[in-house]
């Protein structure tokens, strides 16, 4: 085969053979093919899109590019969950060890923060000493002695994936459903899980800003996994306003072990609880859907979930002085506030816009290079709702420097709106897609 005849063929709006995609699989895994061709095919597929058995065929080929991990040895259903990333979203920290205390084995495989998204090896790594590095044979015993790791992709798993993903970030074609759901899932398979719950989240904190883009995500990538064996149930979320009260890395691990501890704030709560409970159902680690929110709300309330999540900590080598006292966490030197202009509601916080000023604080990345601050970023002292007097604190803005924070002063009150009266109450998931669907 050759390249060229491949990228003509995508190019002309022809179905390619699964021999052809699995050949420039294999072209990009082992150099074979050239960047530049690479980035032609995949401006071609941007182009000209490809049918679901194409897109199945393309996942298959990168799953194969690496290797598959074999859990079978680990007893029950291994279940995971994907984000597909927003503001303040932390709830892997919270549902992997709920769900894991539950008897259900996560095997989490999750990504860092690009651009105004968090990444949750980013939280985890703000935990002095945690490894988030493990080999596939420390990330297998780990499943089976505590029910649950928490990693970043390996090396050997999906490398055709790394590839891609690195030309499409210069070359255009990040926005490609096709594209999207084969990075995705062909990780997640290769993880060697059987169930898996998606959370694809919409509004301006999120990677699909528009609901109807972030509906034919979610539709795609249940089609999908479905496709390829999985066991799958989707939310469609709402990312709008950020998640929980608090973004930034040090910031978020806190608001975590303040829901483990069976506290946080409601709607962290309620998306953790429904997250954690479909992959308890999935995982056949209760009879029903209302069964499995019952034990993962007393999974929350009894410790367990804690107790899970201080022993993971402590086995990849995590300091769980910081568990137990989370004001141990980096702090951020410098602390000033955003109060509010004026007596009312606080209608609305632009979640992408406190995103991107999280990530001029240093909490994020705008470049894959870049270096994060784990002690930075933002408290949201009111929220969405709540009915403030003029001069009342709004946002403590935690910092490196005070030129820092007179930085991004502006965007927080461009992130702002105040109203006279109190905002509709907002919806946090807009649909259920998938078995969620049916459950």
């Amino acid at each position: 085969m050759r390249a060229v005849d491949i990228i003509r063929a995508k190019r002309d709006g022809n179905s390619l053979t699964r021999e052809q995609i699995g050949w420039m699989i294999g072209g990009a895994s082992d150099g074979s093919v050239p960047d530049y061709q690479l980035s032609a095919w995949l401006m071609a597929v941007w182009l000209r899109g490809m049918s679901p058995e194409e897109t199945a065929w393309l996942t298959d080929a990168m799953v194969r590019s690496g290797v598959r991990v074999d859990l079978s040895a680990i007893k029950g259903v291994k279940v995971d969950k994907h984000s597909t990333g927003g503001v303040g979203d932390k709830t892997s920290l919270i549902i992997a060890p709920v769900v894991a205390a539950l008897g259900v084995p996560v095997p989490m495989m999750s990504g860092r923060g690009l651009g105004h998204t968090g990444g949750t090896l980013d939280k985890l790594e703000s935990i002095s000493g945690f490894r988030t590095r493990l080999t596939l044979d420390e990330f297998r015993a780990q499943v089976a002695d505590l029910g649950c790791a928490l990693i970043g992709q390996t090396d050997e798993v999906a490398p055709a994936d790394r590839t891609l993903y690195a030309l499409r970030d210069v070359t255009a074609t990040v926005e490609s459903l096709p594209l999207i759901c084969a990075s995705i899932l062909s990780k997640k398979i290769a993880e060697g899980i059987d169930a898996l719950v998606l959370d694809v989240k919409t509004g301006s904190g999120a990677f699909m800003a528009r609901e109807e883009d972030a509906r034919a995500l979610a539709d795609a990538l249940v089609a999908l996994a479905e496709r390829s064996g999985l066991r799958v149930a989707a939310l469609l979320t709402q990312m709008d306003v950020p998640l929980g009260r608090t973004i930034g890395n040090a910031l978020e691990v806190r608001e975590c072990i303040e829901v483990l501890r069976g506290a946080g704030p409601a709607d962290l709560v309620a998306l953790s609880v429904e997250l954690a409970a479909l992959m308890v159902w999935l995982g056949h680690g209760a009879s029903s859907l209302d069964a499995a929110r019952t034990a993962v709300r007393g999974a929350l309330a009894d410790g367990s979930g804690l107790a899970t999540f201080r022993a993971i900590v402590q086995r990849q080598g995590g300091d769980v002085g910081m568990i137990d006292q989370p004001s141990t966490l980096p702090q951020a030197p410098v602390r000033e506030t955003l109060v509010a202009p004026s007596d009312g509601y606080v209608a609305r916080y632009d979640a992408g816009l406190l995103g991107r000023a999280a990530v001029q604080l240093g909490a994020g990345r705008a470049k894959s290079a870049d270096v994060v601050d784990p002690a930075v970023g933002f408290d949201l002292l009111a929220v969405p709702g709540d009915q403030v007097p003029a001069g009342a604190p709004l946002i403590a803005i935690h910092a490196r420097t005070t030129a820092d924070v007179d930085a991004v002063r502006p965007m927080l009150t461009e992130a702002l709106t105040m109203a006279d009266a109190a905002p509709a109450p907002r919806v946090l998931i807009l649909d259920r897609l998938g078995l969620a669907r049916s459950a």
